[in-house]
This record gives C-alpha cells, sequence and structure tokens, in this order.
C-alpha cells in the first residue's frame, strides 16, 4: 500500500459521512465522494467500517422497553395516555 497524503477532500468525506450513508447526501456530493473512494484507500476503509458497525449495531440491538410498572408510573407521572401495550 502505498502511503496516503491526507487532502482536503478526505476532510470534505469525513464530514459528510453520515449524511451519505444515511442517504441524504445531494446527488451531485455522493458522486464527488464516490469519486473519491475510488481513489483513495484510507477514505474506502473509513466508509467501510462506518457501514459495517451501522449493520452491527442493527443486527444485534434491541429496543428498550421499560418493565410494565416503571412505564405505567411514567406515563402517570407525565400525565400521557397509554396507547397500548408494546
Amino acid at each position: 500500500m502505498s502511503e496516503h497524503v491526507h487532502t482536503p477532500q478526505c476532510d470534505q468525506i469525513l464530514g459528510s459521512l453520515s449524511e451519505y450513508i444515511d442517504g441524504e447526501l445531494k446527488a451531485e456530493l455522493c458522486a464527488v465522494l464516490e469519486a473519491h473512494l475510488v481513489e483513495c484507500e484510507n477514505c474506502r476503509i473509513v466508509v467501510n467500517t462506518l457501514r459495517k458497525t451501522i449493520e452491527l449495531y442493527r443486527e444485534t440491538s434491541t429496543p428498550d422497553e421499560l418493565p410494565g410498572e416503571v412505564r405505567q408510573r411514567l406515563y402517570a407521572k407525565l400525565e400521557l395516555e397509554d396507547f397500548g401495550s408494546k
């Protein structure tokens, strides 16, 4: 692997990663980012690592649910109606 030269474009890529991975980045910026990824192995590694981290989190996380009694006390304190148990 050749030595990586960190460029201002790398900073831009890293600053836009969340939007890119979430599919919220404008098409023109996606094209610029993807062109950079073809040329920059280090940025590619960062993007792939972030994608894998998100994927693993989604596969292994479980929704946090409050125990019934705690949920009832919370709803009562907040004066909310309970819209059914989950």
